[in-house]
């Protein structure tokens, strides 16, 4: 008798257009590389509030630039690249201004209830400004924490490896469990 309650509230929320109250593994890993693809749009358009928006309230950048914890501090590392981009465009005036753009590859995540952990490569595209030819600039991968707040997938921490630092090269061991 309850298992057929059950069954029937569940069709009649579903009918009702309510949102199921559990998601799958195919679910949740959508909704975590759609996170990690709007975070790169956001770092690619210097998007302050888009970017510190994909961070949890209490969230930890792990980066090249420091520890930075919390959405407000993510939120002004970004304005600040945002001045740094903005003078290097002014240097390449007259003409449009070089572009970077981020991507990221091989991702791996694993997801336990409303927490999970990602891995994934990243790589930036550059072009020079002048000539438009395009270079591979920088390579790394991403160890992430993710939380799910509200039905939304977030980072808690991402911590960025950038092979082309010593300080921020990844270890000998494979990062992806």
């Amino acid at each position: 008798m309850a298992g057929t309650l059950l069954a029937a509230a569940a069709v009649i929320a579903v009918a009702a257009g309510a949102a199921p109250a559990k998601s799958n593994y195919a679910e949740d890993r959508a909704a975590i590389e759609d996170l990690q693809a709007r975070y790169m749009f956001a770092l690619d358009w210097q998007d302050a509030d888009a970017y510190a928006g994909t961070f949890t309230e209490d969230g930890i950048l792990d980066w090249a630039g420091g520890i930075v914890r919390g959405r407000d501090a993510i939120r002004g590392e970004v304005r600040g690249m945002r001045e740094r981009f903005a003078k290097h465009e002014a240097a390449d005036a007259p003409l449009r201004p070089a572009r970077l753009r981020h991507a990221i590859t091989n991702v791996v995540i694993r997801v336990d209830g409303n927490r999970a952990m990602a891995r994934a490569y990243w790589f930036e595209l550059n072009d020079d400004g002048r000539d438009r030819r395009p270079y591979l600039a920088a390579y790394g991968h991403y160890e992430d924490e993710l939380r799910k707040v509200d039905g939304q997938w977030l980072f808690s921490k991402r911590k960025i490896f950038n092979e082309q630092m010593d300080s921020r090269a990844a270890a000998a061991e494979n990062p992806a469990w």
